[in-house]
């Protein structure tokens, strides 16, 4: 059997080709639908919380935002009493986006569980949950 970084990595490749390929079938590159997708459940967050949660560096974060808001899909706002951060919002067509997004994203999980009992789905969500906190452990050292 293959090791386990090659088998992750892999996984994650062949499912974000199939991801990005339907996203552009809805105009969005690469970076915008998990931005999209952390927007929808946390409308109003700043740049730095974004990127921490999407794993993409701050400033990368930034110029995805900018071609976001040039096309439509976000505003960045103060909130009143905090004039030094901007906070990003969904437009009408952000939400829009966002939607068609997480309808890729599960027919997607749903294609690549196929094989996987519920039971089994569920175990394997909580080992790369225990993966992903001890290399986030590792990471801050």
């Amino acid at each position: 059997m293959e090791s386990l970084h090659y088998l992750l990595m892999k996984s994650h490749t062949m499912l974000q080709r199939n991801i990005i390929s339907e996203a552009a079938k809805i105009g969005l590159t690469s970076g915008k639908p998990k931005v999209l997708d952390y927007l929808l459940e946390h409308d109003g967050s700043d740049q730095k919380t974004i990127a921490a949660y999407c794993e993409i560096e701050p400033a990368t974060v930034g110029s995805i935002l900018l071609r976001m808001e040039n096309i439509g899909l976000i505003e960045r706002r103060q909130k009143p009493g905090n004039r030094r951060s901007l906070f990003v919002y969904l437009t009408e067509a952000g939400t829009k986006a966002a939607l068609e997004m997480r309808t890729v994203f599960e027919e997607e999980d749903h294609l690549a569980a196929e094989n996987l009992s519920a039971e089994e789905l569920q175990q394997l969500k909580e080992m790369l949950a225990r993966i992903c906190d001890t290399l986030e452990q590792h990471g801050e050292k």
